[in-house]
C-alpha cells in the first residue's frame, strides 16, 4: 500500500502515483454510476422498444460493489497506515466496519425503500464523494470536515422534510374534508 504513493509517471509536470490512479478512476466510476442512477430515477431506464430496461445482473452488481469497496477502502487504509503501527488494529477495524455494514444494510435498505427522496440524497452524496476522489487524485485536498458538514446538514433537512410529510399525511387522513 505504501508503494502506491510513489510516482509512476508524469503528465504535464504533475506526478501520478498508483494511489492517484485508483482515486481518479474510482471517482470517475462513482460519478458515472451515480449520475446514471440519478438519470434513471428521474427519466426511467428504457430499452430498445421503450419498455423499462431489465435489472442489472447479480454478477454486475457484485463487481460494482467490489469496485466501490476498493475505492472507498483505499483512502481509509492509507490513512490507517499513517495513524496505527499495529496491523492487527487495522484488520480489526476493517472486520468491525464490515460487520456493522452487514448488520445495518437491512434496516437502511427498508428505510430507503420507504423514503425515495433519501435514495436521491444518497446518490447526490455519491456525486459529491466522486468529485472529492477525483480532486484527491489530482492532489487537490478538500478538508473532510466540509464534506461531512454538508452531508450532515443535508440529512437533517431531509429528515425534517420526512417528518413534515408524515405529519401532513396524518392530518389529511384524519380530516374527512381533505379526503
Amino acid at each position: 500500500m505504501v508503494q502506491l504513493t510513489e510516482p509512476l509517471f508524469s503528465v504535464l509536470g504533475h506526478e501520478i502515483s498508483g494511489r492517484d490512479l485508483i482515486l481518479l478512476l474510482g471517482g470517475l466510476f462513482l460519478l458515472g454510476k451515480s449520475v446514471t442512477e440519478i438519470h434513471h430515477s428521474m427519466e426511467g431506464p428504457s430499452g430498445k422498444d421503450g419498455k423499462q430496461a431489465a435489472a442489472a445482473s447479480f454478477a454486475s452488481v457484485i463487481v460494482q460493489i467490489m469496485v466501490l469497496d476498493i475505492v472507498f477502502s483505499l483512502d481509509s487504509v492509507i490513512t490507517a497506515v499513517g495513524m496505527v503501527d499495529e496491523i492487527g488494529v487495522m484488520i480489526a477495524a476493517v472486520v468491525v466496519s464490515v460487520a456493522v455494514m452487514l448488520f445495518a444494510s437491512g434496516p437502511i435498505s427498508r428505510f430507503v425503500d420507504q423514503h425515495p427522496t433519501i435514495k436521491m440524497l444518497a446518490l447526490a452524496f455519491l456525486v459529491l464523494i466522486g468529485v472529492v476522489l477525483v480532486a484527491e487524485g489530482l492532489d487537490q485536498h478538500i478538508p473532510k470536515g466540509y464534506i461531512y458538514f454538508a452531508m450532515a446538514f443535508s440529512v437533517i433537512v431531509e429528515l425534517l422534510n420526512i417528518r413534515m410529510r408524515g405529519r401532513h399525511t396524518k392530518q389529511v387522513e384524519g380530516d374527512p374534508k381533505m379526503q
